[in-house]
């Protein structure tokens, strides 16, 4: 079980890691023998000293940063999931919200963050909304376009065989809509961890992002670089959790 485990795990993965591996030892070579300087470009090995060496103080940040990140994500989800379907149920609020939504979509986030920050404070509560403000638009999107991606022929033949609105909606429109939201919660989860890192930016005293400001004035950028590191495993790994709950609720939609 074990063995056959690791063979999959290394058939998905193996030559991504190969590949980083390349890159990281190309990385090193390139620092050696051109000489670059540690605080312009730290090689892969000064950026692992670092990260050692204040490994101690590495856990608080990444809790407060992927709590930020899961909790916007899955507000995120708790609300554009059902305005998705109110969207979908409603003719006038296609003609309204939507457009509005689309418009507001094109708004950069990192002007959005500052007023969160005068309307709420420094607390969690207006980083979690900037991830809200990042993840909430793919998964309305891709929700909408799932309800409304049926066949036509198929609710022609529910109609015909008298089944409610509801009844439409959990059997035919509900399971439909699946991989199309699973595709948006991909692209959102992964959006999250931008947004917390955007949050922090602007305002916080602790997180990945408060350490990438703190480095970057102290030109430690093999902090840096670490901590860069950190938030591409940690999009990593919630894409993949992702992923697993896509094949355990849709198998249907993820190729093999």
């Amino acid at each position: 079980m074990r063995r056959r485990r690791l063979r999959a795990f290394l058939g998905q993965y193996g030559h991504p890691l190969l590949t980083l591996a390349g890159m990281a030892a190309a990385w090193h070579a390139a620092t050696a023998w051109f000489a670059i300087p540690g605080w312009l470009l730290p090689s892969p090995r000064a950026v692992g000293e670092v990260l050692y060496a204040f490994g101690h103080l590495l856990p608080q940040h990444i809790w407060v940063t992927l709590a930020e990140t899961v909790a916007g994500f899955l507000l995120s989800i708790a609300v554009g999931v059902p305005l998705a379907v109110l969207i979908v149920w409603s003719p006038v609020l296609q003609r309204t919200i939507y457009p509005i939504i689309l418009a507001a979509q094109s708004i950069p986030k990192v002007a959005i963050a500052p007023l969160f920050l005068i309307w709420i404070g420094y607390g969690m509560f207006s980083k979690i909304l900037v991830v809200v403000s990042v993840a909430f638009f793919p998964i309305v999107v891709d929700t909408v376009t799932g309800l409304m991606a049926v066949e036509p022929d198929l609710l022609d033949m529910v109609r015909v065989l008298r089944a409610s609105t509801l009844q439409t909606f959990l059997k035919i429109r509900l399971p439909a809509s699946l991989p199309y939201f699973f595709s948006g919660t991909k692209v959102a989860v992964t959006l999250a961890v931008i947004g917390s890192v955007i949050g922090e930016f602007v305002g916080s005293d602790k997180g990945l992002g408060y350490l990438i400001l703190v480095s970057g004035s102290q030109l430690n950028t093999a902090m840096v670089f670490g901590v860069l590191a950190i938030l591409s495993a940690m999009g990593i790994a919630l894409f993949v959790i992702v992923e697993g709950l896509q094949k355990v609720l849709c198998p249907w939609s993820v190729g093999r």
